[in-house]
């Protein structure tokens, strides 16, 4: 009987996250490629994440990871070298099959712009929610420059609680060098930073995972919902104002369905300090009655408004989301100016 050659699969989810690196990385801005080759290193040199990185060997590490990519730009993407034979590596529910009894987990789908993401880690548990299959995983042992807490890959949902762990330390840095974010300010003040920062962070990234699952269930089932047109709407957007107005649209749909209900329910301070530490830019513009409702529950102790506003926010977001998709079927490719205006009127 053959068996899992964990060192050759390793290499092959790496091989094939160089690959999407290579073909992807200069899409990314100046500041957000510094930032993340700068964590990706920190990651493949395991340095703690409150430890200083040597500035001199990152940059010539970040040299020589270009010139690597150049190498490689043009390959195919390997298939995972499994019991059963080569696996085409966006053959996830096949290769999890055989990576699951093994207490390993394996992703391979799109993100943004259509990045290839790809990441193989240990499996610390699954379950089903909502009819969805949810994969938590922890060490990761191959990852690609971007490195998203949570993701949805059809039915099933994969939450990475290593790289959930890293954005909420670089969320806790960020409020170290500005402390104007008050409500990441109560957050923090949830846990013992000051004293045990390391357990802190555990303790923040537990409290976290249930939120990324909320919040990414909300993000199927308005999926499941929206369907086809959902994609094709944002197809017809990518790269303009009306893109960002549509996603901050279907989060708020998300977020209203799923992770607001689950996080009043389980009434944790400081899940819903670090909800609204982090309801800003465009969520924040079109929603500002959650904004309110929070101020609300901050003075009296009550979660009754955050509920009602909440509950409005279902009705609102999913009638908001269709009519963008009525607006699509009309205008084809010329309905970015009207989401756009929508802006404007979002309860229109």
């Amino acid at each position: 009987m053959n068996e899992l050659r964990l060192g050759a699969i390793v290499s092959a989810v790496q091989k094939n996250c160089h690959i999407s690196d290579a073909q992807f990385a200069a899409d990314l801005t100046l500041c957000s490629f510094l930032l993340k080759m700068r964590e990706l290193y920190r990651w493949e040199n395991e340095i703690p994440l409150s430890q200083d990185m040597p500035k001199r060997e990152v940059g010539d590490w970040m040299n020589e990871r270009e010139r690597y990519w150049e190498a490689v730009e043009a390959a195919p993407y390997e298939p995972l070298p499994l019991v059963s034979g080569g696996v085409d590596p966006f053959e996830v529910a096949l290769a999890n099959r055989q990576l699951a009894p093994h207490g390993l987990v394996y992703s391979g789908g799109f993100g943004r712009a259509c990045k290839p993401h790809f990441f193989l880690g240990n499996l610390l548990r699954e379950e089903i929610r909502d009819g969805f299959k949810v994969y938590v995983s922890g060490c990761e042992f191959a990852r690609d420059l971007d490195a998203p807490p949570g993701m949805m890959l059809d039915d099933t949902i994969f939450v990475r609680t290593e790289s959930l762990q890293r954005w909420l330390w670089e969320k806790y840095e960020e409020w170290n060098w500005n402390h104007r974010n008050q409500a990441m300010t109560r957050a923090i003040g949830c846990y013992d930073f000051q004293g045990a920062p390391e357990t802190a962070l555990r303790e923040m990234t537990e409290t976290e995972t249930e939120s990324v699952i909320l919040h990414e269930l909300g993000e199927a089932r308005v999926g499941a919902e929206l369907g086809e047109d959902w994609s094709r709407l944002l197809a017809a957007v990518m790269r303009t104002r009306a893109e960002i107005i549509a996603r901050a649209v279907r989060d708020l749909y998300a977020d209203c369905l799923s992770t607001l209900p689950g996080l009043l329910t389980r009434e944790n301070p400081a899940a819903i300090h670090f909800y609204f530490a982090n309801f800003t830019g465009m969520r924040r513009l079109l929603f500002p009655q959650l904004a309110a409702a929070y101020q609300v529950w901050l003075d009296s102790g009550e979660l009754a408004e955050l509920q009602r506003v909440s509950a409005a926010g279902l009705t609102q977001w999913r009638a908001t989301a269709w009519r963008m998709i009525e607006s699509f079927h009309q205008h084809g490719d010329r309905v970015g100016p009207l989401l756009e205006r929508m802006l404007e009127h979002p309860a229109a």
